[in-house]
């Protein structure tokens, strides 16, 4: 009832590309990884500690909680941010998501 079923046996010596064929779509899933995900990520991170490099005194400054105020003191590691008149928080320097032009918290 049950026929035999013999393996085909295959010789990577009769295989010009030497199994590369087989490991394209993984090197292409990887190449496309790294140009959608993880390149810009690395760019924006770049961007991120070039702005907290160039940060001082008087910058207005958004915090990733959403605060907004004026950088008083700037340490290696801690930023002195007035948030409103004459109350000051003392936050880490990787908490500063951007810096504001200038004058716009008068706008506020």
């Amino acid at each position: 009832m049950i026929s035999l079923a013999h393996a085909q046996t295959t010789s990577f010596a009769a295989d010009p590309t030497g199994g590369l064929m087989q490991m394209l779509p993984m090197i292409l899933m990887f190449v496309v990884l790294w140009f959608l995900m993880i390149r810009p990520q690395m760019k924006k991170a770049k961007e991120h500690k070039a702005l907290l490099a160039a940060l001082a005194k008087g910058d207005e400054v958004v915090t990733q909680g959403g605060l907004v105020g004026k950088v008083v003191k700037v340490g290696d590691s801690y930023v002195t941010v007035e948030v409103a008149t004459g109350t000051e928080a003392v936050f880490q320097k990787t908490a500063i998501a951007l810096v504001l032009p200038k004058g716009t918290l008068k706008s506020l």
